[in-house]
């Protein structure tokens, strides 16, 4: 839709933003010399739509109250044809960061940007994108990222990204990068107190005022903390490359706010505490630092505004888990960030907020610890998991009496329960409304959880190798946090998309730090297989993943250590993990006891994991995703474990590159990936 310059105001005004107007093209006439120094986070510019976007950048001063700063975004990098100026306010209140909503450009256009102060001190020069107006049917290309700790690596993912995009055709360029969550930790180590981490070397990110600690972690409890943490990450140089270079698109996870904390729960490593100051806190820096098009307590881009609450234990719950206490509901609709976004007729990018809205675990219920053996190394009955999950409405509204393993029965604990539910009521109503409504070719549902089962099948475990062994005709699930254990939330959308006859589905996702790609499929053999999308997960940028732990923390004697670590006489072990997970039990032994990958894959366990294409726990790096009329590709380009930062200008070498390709199918279909290795040796994942 192309607005005119009163709709266009009117907007701003909604918006409270900070408005410039594309124009005709002019020369800068400013007195801009660039001064890194003072504008000491860089730029950046979010949400782009096919006429507008909003440029940020943070320009602090020593002191005084509201000072303004000059944008200019130009059609080249010269700034010789300057199409929009306009005033950018920052003061102390918003932690001198600011947003401005640039409206009236040309849909799928690179423009140039830079900002300035009254003494013609100047911003580095910033680069964004416009998308393509809704009817256009050429591609559209994107990265998706998540999981950047900086405090313990280096972001050579993006100097690749940045490398490779710089020399690609301009047809084949990204035209934004989807951020998945954990774009800060907010548990922060500090190098004095704990140097190192498995062979990781602890960087100095920022130290926290008022905050609290767990272990050798500390962690912010006020706006100000996060804020530290914010500049903290932000002073990373390939950080501000990839923000300077492209519109990121952004969605929150878990460490935005608390480790393991949901909705305004705050709780890291010890019991849960009501936090609901934290969570406005801990929503303000994100405003302030993420340009995005959001809802807040003022009404305003400009700034977040003020919102009085207290900190107090949540007693009473709804029928979806939501905490129904007043300071509760103020706090996570403090900030809505689940929204849209049109990318041309290919893409339908749908994001959802994971953690604000979200229940409690299913397994976080009195009795669960009964019936699962920790000698199994986190494998927990999947058919109790899937009772868990749906609680009353299990079987149509016939859940089981009682949960076994084995021998041990427990009394189901969550019988009369409702449903687990991730998104909340609210919010997953809006998401299947869209799905319902989109006309583009590919709907894109962008979650910083990943959707695929993590599945094993230990009941082929020969006997003996443990102490209790796993019954019979039994699969196992591992983790029970995202949408991989979700089965109740997860089939009502997979339903909603088979029965409407959606085709072009897909998920993107992060949060694992590993690399998956497979399908979205509501349940796995023994049960009727489905499948109605595709669903991919990103690794890590740089955080540690579950080879990394399993190689550190699991003992050399542990009867089930073949599993996931197969041990070289030379060398570091091979990852049999992914080989569990995509194979399974009798794959691991084999590979374990003999390396040979053709004998391994000869016992490969069919009924394991139909859903699953590609899988690595150990991977770091990033994905990119074309989309065109007819089809989807999604490359993962996996980096080494990013530890130091790389001196090349392409961020170092590559592990492997592989590219997953989808063809659109038509209602009735099921979807297919075709699977090629372009560049290295992806090693068991396959």
């Amino acid at each position: 839709m192309r607005l005119s310059r009163r709709e266009f105001l009117q907007l701003a005004v909604g918006m409270g933003a900070s408005l410039a107007w594309g124009g005709a093209a002019r020369a800068s006439i400013s007195r801009w010399h660039e001064r890194r120094d003072l504008f000491p986070e860089g730029v950046a510019s979010g949400d782009p739509d096919s006429r507008s976007v909003i440029l940020w950048t943070r320009r602090p001063f020593g002191s005084g109250g509201r000072r303004v700063l000059t944008v200019e975004v130009a059609e080249d990098d010269a700034f010789r044809r300057v199409v929009a100026k306009a005033s950018a306010p920052v003061s102390a209140e918003s932690d001198w960061t600011t947003r401005v909503l640039v409206g009236h450009l040309k849909p799928a256009r690179v423009y140039w940007y830079r900002f300035t102060d009254g003494e013609g001190n100047g911003s580095r020069v910033g680069r964004t994108i416009t998308a393509p107006l809704a009817k256009d049917t050429r591609p559209v290309s994107f990265a998706f990222v998540s999981c950047q700790s900086v405090n313990e690596g280096k972001l050579n993912g993006y100097r690749r990204m940045i490398f490779e995009d710089e020399r690609a055709a301009p047809a084949d360029q990204l035209g934004f990068v989807l951020h998945l969550g954990d774009f800060i930790y907010e548990v922060v180590g500090y190098p004095d107190e704990m140097p190192t981490r498995y062979d990781r070397t602890i960087y100095e990110v920022c130290r926290i005022p008022d905050g609290g600690q767990t272990g050798k972690f500390h962690y912010p409890l006020t706006l100000d903390g996060y804020r530290v943490v914010y500049k903290g990450y932000l002073g990373d140089p390939d950080l501000q490359d990839a923000r300077a270079r492209w519109p990121f698109v952004a969605i929150w996870d878990n460490h935005e706010f608390s480790w393991q904390g949901r909705q305004s729960i705050v709780q890291a490593g010890g019991p849960p505490q009501p936090g609901q100051t934290v969570k406005v806190a801990a929503n303000q820096a994100w405003f302030e630092y993420i340009p995005a098009r959001v809802k807040v307590p003022s009404g305003s881009l400009d700034t977040f505004g003020v919102l009085a609450v207290n900190n107090v234990p949540i007693e009473k719950w709804d029928d979806d888990g939501l905490g129904i206490e007043p300071n509760n509901l103020k706090a996570i609709n403090s900030l809505i960030v689940y929204r849209t976004f049109r990318y041309g007729r290919n893409l339908d990018l749908i994001l959802t907020d994971q953690r604000s809205f979200s229940g409690p675990d299913a397994t976080d219920v009195e009795g669960v610890e009964k019936i699962y053996d920790p000698a199994f190394n986190g494998m927990f009955s999947e058919p109790a998991m899937i009772a868990l999950d749906a609680g009353r409405a299990f079987g149509g509204g016939k859940p089981p009496a009682e949960l076994s393993f084995g021998d041990v029965r427990i009394p189901n604990p969550r019988k009369d329960a409702p449903p687990r539910t991730i998104l909340g009521a609210v919010q997953k109503k809006w998401f299947m409304d869209q799905l319902r409504r989109s006309k583009a070719t590919w709907k894109i549902w962008g979650n910083s959880l990943g959707a695929i089962d993590m599945r094993a099948d230990p009941q082929n475990l020969p006997d003996g190798l443990t102490k209790q062994k796993w019954p019979a005709d039994t699969f196992a699930q591992i983790g029970s946090w995202d949408f991989g254990s979700a089965y109740h939330e997860r089939g009502e959308i997979y339903d909603l998309v088979r029965d409407s006859k959606i085709t072009g589905f897909a998920i993107v996702s992060g949060d694992r730090h590993s690399f998956w790609a497979g399908y979205a499929a509501p349940l796995l053999p023994p049960a009727k297989y489905e499948p109605v999308g595709l669903s991919f997960v990103g690794s890590s940028l740089i955080s540690v993943g579950a080879m990394e732990s399993f190689e550190h923390n699991l003992p050399k004697n542990h009867p089930l250590r073949a599993l996931f670590l197969a041990d070289r006489p030379e060398g570091k072990p091979d990852w049999t993990y992914n080989m569990l997970l995509k194979h399974g039990v009798r794959s691991c032994l084999e590979y374990a006891k003999t390396f040979d990958l053709k004998r391994a894959h000869a016992v490969s366990n069919p009924q394991l994991s139909p859903h699953l294409e590609f899988v690595d726990a150990g991977g770091h790096g990033y994905a990119t995703v074309r989309l065109t009329g007819d089809e989807m590709r999604t490359e993962f380009v996996c980096i080494p474990r990013p530890i130091t930062r790389s001196d090349r200008p392409d961020g170092g070498p590559l592990r492997y590159r592989v590219v997953h390709t989808a063809s659109l199918w038509k209602p009735g279909e099921r979807p297919l990936l075709r699977q090629r290795v372009t560049e290295g040796d992806p090693g068991l994942s396959i």
